[in-house]
Order: structure tokens, then sequence, then C-alpha cells
């Protein structure tokens, strides 16, 4: 498996090998020793895992946990297309406000690793888009949080070719400068401490 840092401090994009037949394929998008290697734990702690399905021009997020509790997550697409994005929305990040894109899908099988306190979003380029995830924390309404994906100070690389179907709260969410100015991001700080306390209960 290809290991490698994105932008965002802390996290990783993660490409397995795939195994093609006359029958389709076969692949493992997690596996312990690579993610222990980089994320320096032998286990990632998995609470919950999610599934969504969403049509072609669905726009998703940026999602994130607030800290405390935070929580990580692994992500990856199970089948169709989509561009998957994680923001750092943690205050005091060295990479505060920037952002990786990743495409992915079915074919083009990578997963990715979005550590305590940052942004997720995707993309859905395909219908039936499948996103899978593992995430360390379980969800709680009141812990959830969202900043716009079209915030024009962010740019994230949402086609513009695309019918985009995006929810009302997402729609009505804040800006990241308004979410900052409104005391609801994540301190970079705390969540390594939080990420670290995770993976020391994990051992």
């Amino acid at each position: 498996m290809k290991v490698e840092k994105l932008t965002v401090q802390g996290a990783f994009v993660f490409t397995p090998e795939v195994f093609p037949d006359r029958r389709g394929l076969f692949v493992s998008p997690f596996q312990r020793a690579p993610f222990a290697a980089a994320s320096g734990s032998p286990l990632l702690p998995v609470a919950q895992t999610n599934h969504s399905v969403s049509h072609r021009g669905v726009v998703r997020g940026v999602h994130y946990t607030s800290a405390p509790p935070g929580a990580a997550k692994y992500v990856y697409c199970a089948a169709g297309t989509a561009i998957d994005i994680v923001v750092d929305v943690r205050v005091g990040s060295p990479t505060f406000g920037r952002w990786d894109a990743v495409r992915m899908s079915s074919r083009e099988i990578r997963a990715m690793y979005f550590p305590v306190g940052v942004g997720h979003a995707f993309v859905s380029l395909a219908d039936d888009t499948v996103m899978s995830y593992m995430l360390t924390g379980s969800y709680v309404p009141e812990h959830e949080r969202v900043v716009s994906a079209l915030d024009p100070a962010l740019g994230l690389p949402i086609p513009t070719d695309l019918e985009t179907i995006i929810s009302d709260r997402d729609r009505g969410s804040p800006s990241l400068a308004e979410t900052a100015e409104a005391g609801l991001l994540p301190d970079y700080q705390l969540c390594q401490v939080l990420e670290q306390q995770l993976y020391q209960v994990a051992h």
C-alpha cells in the first residue's frame, strides 16, 4: 500500500494494491501495518461505521465534530466516483484554511485519513456513489458542526458543470470566517491532545 502525506497537517491518502481478474477485483482499502506506520498507532479505534449513497452532483459538508470530544475518520469510495476533500478548520494549525482533494472511485481505489478536528466534504460525480467511513467516535447530533462548502474563501474544487444537490442545512451553513468569529472551530493543540489520548486508549 502506498501512503502519502497530504498538505493538511496529519491527513494521509492510502492507495492499496488492486488485484483484478476475470471475475472483477479484490482490494483491501484499510490495512493495519501501513496505517500504523503513518499514524504512529497500531490500531484505528473504530466506534462507528457509516455508509452513504449519493446522486451525481451531491455535495456533502464541510462537516466536522466539535473537540472535545473530536473524532478521526477513515474514508473510501466503495462505488461510483467522488472528489473527497479534507479541510483544516483547526484554529492554530500550521495549515489552517487549507485543503486537499483526492479523486476516488471503485476503480481508482484510495482512502483518506482525517485527523481529529478537521472538516470533511465530498462531491459525488456519479449516481449511486457509495462512501464508506470508519469513525473513532459515535454520532452525537449536538457535537456535529458544518462550514459551507460553497465558501468562496475556501475555493473548494466543486466542478462548475455539475447541477449540485445540497441539503438545506449545508447550503445555509456559515463560512469559515463566520464560524471562527462565533468561536465554534476546534483548537489545533487540543485536537492533538485528543488524538493522542484516543490512540493511547486503543493500545
